[in-house]
């Protein structure tokens, strides 16, 4: 039997979380901007962990399980964790960042997938529904609700425009720990899964793909691309579930 720990945090705890978690937004949108032809996964990473320690927190992925860089950066086809490196990025790619930050005991945890030059009608579309998909899931963390309800939301909003969500990687909560209960899948039903309660601060990012939702892990054992080949879109925002409604704190 496998017992949840669902942490609920106070407003103390929020406000010191909110602090590392707008420096985690303020990091995604720098690699964000440097995102173009000719630039290396590895120079973006650079970037990210010297403004994230520069405001004296740290990256939260660097050495988390062994991961080699400060986020993660991804390329078309890679879904997601893929490592920084010598790769060069090319015009007309689109090229996803996941960052977390460590601050005040508390993580904050964010992504976006950004264009490299001009881009396809295809990949701009991928992009643009595998964000709304994002606002669409935190527009239904209202307390009182179900998970379930978020990830339906998440769910229908991408099906409906032809495209498929990841199934084996899912959202998850977050706070003193990277990774916390509950896990937020991008699928389910409506009604069903943990109760939202004030106080709980979950990561909702939508993983979501041009063809099949099927994906594999490369040799590395990070690397995680589409079944088929075909791109792939990610979005993230760590939020406090409220009595007033969910709120992001990921924004910069």
């Amino acid at each position: 039997m496998v017992i949840e720990i669902i942490h609920i945090k106070n407003s103390r705890e929020l406000e010191l979380m909110k602090e590392a978690c707008v420096i985690v937004a303020r990091a995604l949108q720098l690699g964000g901007k440097a995102v173009c032809p000719g630039v290396t996964t590895a120079e973006i990473d650079r970037e990210i962990r010297k403004y994230i320690e520069s405001q004296g927190a740290r990256p939260s992925f660097l050495g988390y399980g062994g991961f080699p860089g400060s986020a993660c950066i991804s390329i078309n086809g890679t879904v997601i964790h893929g490592i920084p490196d010598k790769t060069v990025i090319k015009e007309g790619d689109i090229v996803s960042i996941d960052v977390g930050a460590y601050l005040n005991g508390y993580h904050g945890d964010t992504a976006a997938t950004f264009p490299a030059g001009n881009i396809s009608k295809e990949a701009q579309r991928l992009i643009d529904t595998t964000r709304e998909s994002l606002y669409e899931g935190i527009r239904a963390a209202k307390a009182k609700k179900r998970i379930g309800d978020i990830s339906s939301a998440v769910q229908r909003y991408v099906e409906v425009r032809g495209y498929s969500v990841v199934r084996q990687f899912v959202g998850h909560g977050v706070g003193v720990n990277l990774h916390e209960d509950p896990s937020v899948p991008n699928f389910g039903t409506p009604g069903h899964g943990h109760t939202l309660v004030p106080g709980m601060t979950l990561a909702i990012e939508p993983m979501v793909n041009a063809g099949t939702p099927d994906v594999k892990i490369l040799e590395d054992g990070w690397t995680v691309v589409t079944a088929d080949g075909k791109l792939s879109a990610h979005f993230e925002h760590t939020i406090a579930i409220t009595p007033d409604g969910p709120v992001i704190m990921t924004l910069p």
